[in-house]
């Protein structure tokens, strides 16, 4: 769920200065009423192709962390054999999921979940063949222990042989510090209001975090209104993510660069993990 850099430096996520949330799930119900018309101007669909090849070589169930507001869901969906299950933490999220989800064509196969993805509500050997963790979903997790929670738990809920795709926010510690910046101003037709986003980022290095403090400027005629709220992300990095992902059982097969499979490169914008939970 994390938010992908614009040309001219990082466009991520969001608050009021020196408020960041305790736990990195905070921030995500005020985010989503944005959240799909700043991602259509930065990250966009440049994803969804890269998730729908993952599916399409899928037979069985297919699980997504932090599934937001459908975004990747319902394009995986479409494309996928089996159903495809989306957990995430906001309510708020979800609810706007559910609106995407509709009669949307694929939706039938889609189920949504309110949960935490360091504690999955699915028996251990629940057997889904995909799991994926798109967007910085990990790196939301600001405690060593909760990330390690959370591999585990999807170690515990893959299949034999199943492929666990993660998406990180590439090289965090390098994102420049700035001040209430003017990020993105559009017409968003839901609603029929102007949006302006505002935003400041912060690095707490001692712990390693990166704080994107957003103010969103939305104005409907005579009438504004504002929304202010902190998303944090962790710095991990892929040698770091390998590692986890080893501890856990899982062995990385492939680190990639960009979506279209190009190898990784620490100076990549996108970096991306596959691995596999071995055999019976």
């Amino acid at each position: 769920m994390a938010k992908m850099p614009s040309s001219d430096g990082p466009s991520r996520g969001p608050g009021a200065r020196g408020s960041e949330p305790a736990e990195g799930w905070q921030g995500w119900d005020d985010y989503a009423r944005f959240y799909d018309w700043e991602n259509r101007r930065t990250l966009g669909r440049r994803d969804v192709a890269f998730w729908q090849g993952l599916a399409r070589r899928t037979s069985g169930p297919i699980l997504e962390l932090g599934s937001g507001t459908g975004r990747v869901t319902l394009p995986v969906a479409r494309v996928a054999a089996g159903p495809v299950v989306g957990v995430d933490r906001s309510a708020a999220m979800l609810a706007l999921a559910r609106r995407r989800l509709g009669r949307a064509r694929g939706a039938r196969r889609v189920g949504l979940v309110r949960a935490d993805v360091r504690m999955l509500p699915f028996a251990p050997g629940a057997a889904f063949d995909l799991v994926m963790a798109p967007y910085g979903v990990l790196q939301s997790l600001v405690r060593e222990a909760d990330l390690r929670a959370a591999v585990q738990a999807v170690a515990e809920v893959i299949a034999p042989g199943g492929l666990f795709g993660i998406d990180m926010v590439p090289d965090l510690p390098q994102w420049a510090e700035y001040r209430r910046r003017v990020r993105l101003r559009g017409f968003r037709r839901a609603g029929g209001s102007h949006l302006t986003l505002v935003e400041s980022v912060r690095q707490d290095r001692r712990r390693g975090l990166t704080i994107f403090d957003q103010r969103f400027i939305e104005r409907r005629g005579a009438e504004r209104r504002r929304s202010e709220f902190s998303l944090i992300f962790r710095t991990v990095s892929v040698p770091q993510m390998r590692r986890r992902l080893e501890r856990a059982g899982l062995r990385v097969e492939a680190v990639l660069g960009d979506y279209d499979g190009a190898p990784w490169d620490p100076r990549a914008d996108v970096w991306l993990i596959l691995a596999r939970k071995a055999g019976v």
